[in-house]
């Protein structure tokens, strides 16, 4: 690996110029850590330092985790990717689609044309959106008082789709509705499940969808930058005894934890002596799952969540079961690989490289994408063959509750 001096260097003067609270960083092959690292603070107003077992809410890292969670009841035949996935959660059986509003602003719905399938779900082409990147949907939920993704209550479920199902790519609320499959096939609440199936078996004991006591003192604040540019800790938290689990985007965690995730996806779903998933399975989640449709940008809608996100500029971008895949070489380096885009009001992204054998965790605010650049540059010092780094963690929240997730 490169100069690890030069990671550590990065990461604290980013951290000392309060260009961002705190970061952990972690990076492992298919066999071992190979670099760990934490600086700056959990929360601003605090003495507390960032530390390698500090408590995040990952948010859409959240996703891949119960992509997993649905990929092994497919390979127990209690879900299928390609049967209408209403005749398992009934209301999602005759799903509707938002063509507008009416003159005194009454929304316009019509019925699909297709039915909504799991694999639609995972790719993000069912056409359920997220109302931050999607203008109409703030509009709807303004209009009808329907409650946000990040209320955890089943109402904020009740959407119409944008487009019929299979038609476009367009990210959104669907790996929750993939957390309520697990749920119905599998008789158990998907915090159960999760612990149950991933979890302990990977030996990730700091992950779940309730902090506890010893977590608690461990979290990380979220925080928002003012419009002078300085970042100040702001009150926000889960609801912790939610009417549903968000599978999407409602999961607290360690760096720690998350690696040994990535990691056994890069042994083919095989982690800490457990076969989790099968070595096909784990195979078939990487390939292109949406044909000849792309990844899209997503243009902000909603100015105090997020900016605009077009991650790798000109590069088409395709989807798999659930991660982002990138189909040329990156600005940075990387040859075509995969990527767990798990960027959400917290964003968060796990990149996967199967020629290196390398995970990649990022960590950063929603709505910093204005800083791509920052980023690349920080990749390029700490790039190495296998490695992987993460970045900052909850800055700005102009860039806030996003929701996205």
């Amino acid at each position: 690996m490169q100069n690890q001096a030069q990671i550590d260097q990065v990461l604290r003067q980013k951290s000392d110029a309060k260009e961002i609270p705190g970061v952990v960083a972690i990076a492992a092959d298919s066999k071992e850590v190979i670099y760990q690292g934490a600086y700056g603070k959990r929360d601003l107003s605090k003495d507390d330092a960032m530390t390698a077992d500090s408590v995040f809410w990952i948010a859409s890292m959240s996703k891949a985790i119960t992509a997993a969670a649905g990929m092994q009841l497919v390979e127990q035949g209690k879900l299928s990717l390609d049967a209408p996935i209403g005749k398992v959660l009934p209301d999602l059986a005759s799903p509707q689609v938002l063509e507008g509003f009416d003159a005194d602003g009454t929304p316009k719905v019509r019925p699909a044309t297709n039915p909504i399938t799991l694999r639609h779900l995972m790719t993000h082409t069912a056409g359920f959106c997220y109302d931050m990147w999607n203008g109409d949907m703030v509009k709807y939920l303004e209009r009808t008082g329907t409650p946000g993704i990040t209320s955890c209550k089943n109402e904020a479920l009740k959407t119409p789709i944008m487009t019929d199902p299979g038609t476009r790519w367009e990210y959104g609320t669907n790996i929750d509705f993939i957390g309520k499959a697990v749920e119905a096939v599998s008789g158990k609440k998907l915090d159960a499940y999760l612990r149950d199936h991933l979890f302990t078996p990977l030996g990730m004991s700091d992950t779940g969808f309730k902090i506890g006591e010893a977590q608690r003192k461990r979290l990380v604040a979220m925080h928002q930058r003012g419009e002078e540019g300085s970042l100040a800790p702001i009150p926000f938290e889960l609801e912790q005894d939610p009417e549903f689990h968000m599978g999407g985007g409602g999961l607290y965690g360690t760096a720690g934890d998350y690696i040994k995730f990535t990691q056994m996806i890069l042994n083919k779903g095989r982690g800490n002596g457990n076969q989790v998933l099968k070595p096909e399975t784990v195979a078939m989640m990487g390939q292109n799952h949406i044909g000849e449709l792309n990844m899209t940008k997503m243009t902000s809608a909603v100015a105090f969540a997020t900016n605009d996100v077009d991650l790798y500029p000109g590069m088409v971008k395709k989807w798999g079961l659930s991660f982002l895949i990138n189909t040329a070489r990156t600005p940075e380096g990387r040859r075509a690989c995969q990527h767990l885009l798990l960027d959400r009001p917290v964003a968060r992204r796990h990149r996967r490289n199967p020629d290196a054998g390398a995970a990649v965790r990022g960590q950063k605010m929603p709505g910093s994408v204005r800083r791509l650049r920052e980023r690349r540059l920080c990749r390029a010092r700490c790039r190495a063959e296998g490695g992987v780094i993460s970045f900052p963690s909850p800055r700005s929240c102009r860039e806030r509750v996003r929701v996205r997730g």
